[in-house]
């Protein structure tokens, strides 16, 4: 009877060699052991230690990884945690459900018991622990994913239907290893002066790199293991800083291809909350060469949400960057694509909100030249996509269209509903935003008057046209005398710009007429005169 209760308890490397070869192997041991020996051409009858096989004895102290922590002393339950780890090592592959299935089941329940251990905080991790953990991460995590095979013309913020992100199939595993990982580094048992050694920037880089994966679900992990890793190693927060910069640098400069931007940022969001003041020159010359040129790439509208937040963050540390940035924004602004135009007056409203009066007028004349652009776009759908498919249809039956080409026009009408004009004229709505007008209405209604005067006799659409004109009229009542002095000299430049083109006309008539009477001979240019044209039409 005594025996058989010895027999339970845990027997350590003391014990011979002979007594520990009794014991039956798990599933995971014995396929490790068999191709171990297999390798080196030895004969397996010998005596052998049932971890040893995957690890040195020295290194696990011939601990069996199986046994549970509640049956081990104090003493050996590092020991015990050490040797389970490492038995995570063993990878296994996931695209065949029906491959090792048992062994699978093995891992993850070791895995998830070591989870619990480290989660309930009862001893200090070890040095040797620390690397057997930090091996285990790398050998499951650090891998390298497939090629790019999406195109980058697609619009921003817009993916194909087609396009599904790639996921990979040993994710059940690679979560209670990411999670694993976080609860390792939050640990008030684990030593930073220690592990930093082995959480070391071979680390840090190779976990950066997994950032691109396309699952969603693994970049959120990396962005909560990153950031708390930020927070608990203070000697790596250079390199982290330094490495992020190069992330971004390569993804503006040279591919525009990334699927972790939008998490980076959201990280380095949190990093410029607690920049210290005055900010750093280092911070600065980040704020110019890398978040500004971010709104560059096609697919700013990812991470644009992001991006406004990490910008008006160093807005709100040092407000007067507010003109710098207002000044990045304009050099960055889009031509043609209306739906980054849209972002970006959304985010100039937002800093235009912080800025002080005399950051403002740094920046006010290229700005409402600019607005005063976006006011007379016509980049603007206000039909509903039924009403805009009907319509193509009818269309498209006089024309003879193909049906698939019918619902491509559909689908591009139904896309296209950036109101530029409109999103210019709300920032009228800001009372903010009004006041530094009110302030400088001597510089800024002749830039926008122009604007507003030819969106109230020529712009189709009847919302914009409502905004210009109410627009208007709070000009008027602010200053009746300015507005008065607008109206006469953009009535004097028009008569200006008639009287030139008329000027040009009679130029050209005189030129023509001048051309007709000399006789064409050898290759001398023929003049080709506007009726010939529309014969020739």
């Amino acid at each position: 009877m005594l025996r058989q209760i010895l027999s339970k308890l845990p027997k350590k490397s003391s014990k011979t060699d002979s007594a520990e070869s009794t014991r039956p192997e798990s599933p995971l041991t014995q396929q490790r052991s068999n191709g171990s020996t297999a390798g080196l051409g030895k004969s397996s009858s010998g005596p052998k230690r049932t971890s040893s096989v995957v690890f040195p004895a020295s290194v696990v102290a011939g601990i069996e990884p199986l046994v549970p922590f509640k049956d081990v002393p104090n003493a050996e339950k590092m020991n015990l945690f050490v040797s389970k780890v490492s038995l995570c090592c063993v990878t296994f592959d996931f695209s065949d459900p029906s491959k090792n299935t048992l062994e699978k089941d093995v891992k993850r329940q070791t895995l998830l018991e070591l989870v619990d251990f480290v989660a309930s905080g009862s001893m200090r991790f070890s040095e040797p622990a620390i690397l057997a953990m930090c091996r285990m991460c790398a050998v499951n995590l650090f891998r390298v994913f497939p090629p790019y095979y999406r195109s980058n013309s697609s619009s921003v913020g817009e993916s194909d239907d087609n396009d599904d992100p790639m996921f990979d199939p040993a994710w059940p595993h690679l979560q209670i290893v990411y999670d694993l990982l976080l609860r390792f580094i939050n640990s008030t048992c684990l030593d930073a002066k220690v592990a930093k050694k082995y959480i070391d920037h071979s680390f840090i880089l190779r976990l950066l790199d997994l950032f691109d994966t396309e699952d969603p679900r693994e970049r959120d992990c990396l962005k909560t293991i990153l950031h708390r890793s930020y927070g608990k190693f203070m000697v790596h927060r250079p390199f982290i800083r330094k490495s992020l910069s190069n992330i971004f640098y390569r993804f503006v400069f040279e591919t525009e291809k990334h699927n972790g931007i939008a998490e980076l940022l959201e990280i380095f969001g949190s990093i410029i909350s607690g920049f210290a003041l005055p900010l750093k020159e280092e911070h600065k010359i980040f704020l110019w060469r890398v978040l500004i040129p971010l709104h560059k790439p096609k697919s700013v509208g990812v991470y644009f949400q992001q991006l406004s937040y990490c910008v008006l963050q160093f807005i709100e540390k040092e407000p007067r960057l507010a003109s710098v940035v207002i000044k990045g924004i304009l050099k960055y602004w889009p031509i043609t694509n209306s739906q980054k135009e849209v972002m970006f007056l959304g985010e100039l409203e937002e800093i235009l909100e912080a800025i002080s009066m005399v950051e403002f007028q740094k920046v006010m004349v290229p700005l409402f030249w600019r607005i005063g652009c976006c006011i007379n776009s016509f980049h603007f759908q206000e039909m509903s996509p039924d009403l805009a498919l009907i319509a193509i249809c009818d269309f498209s039956s006089v024309l003879g269209l193909k049906l698939s080409y019918v619902l491509w026009l559909g689908n591009v009408l139904q896309k296209w509903k950036y109101p530029v004009a409109e999103r210019a004229l709300f920032l009228w709505n800001n009372d903010q935003i009004i006041n530094l007008i009110a302030h400088n209405r001597l510089v800024i209604l002749p830039i926008i008057f122009p604007a507003l005067e030819k969106n109230a006799h020529n712009h189709w659409n009847p919302g914009v046209l409502n905004l210009t004109l109410n627009i208007r009229k709070m000009f008027s009542e602010m200053d009746e005398a300015l507005y008065l002095a607008c109206l006469d000299q953009l009535k004097e430049d028009e008569e200006k710009l008639s009287l030139l083109a008329e000027q040009r006309k009679e130029a050209w008539q005189r030129l023509e007429y001048a051309a007709s009477l000399k006789p064409m001979t050898g290759n001398t240019a023929v003049l080709v005169t506007p009726l010939a044209t529309s014969i020739a039409c």
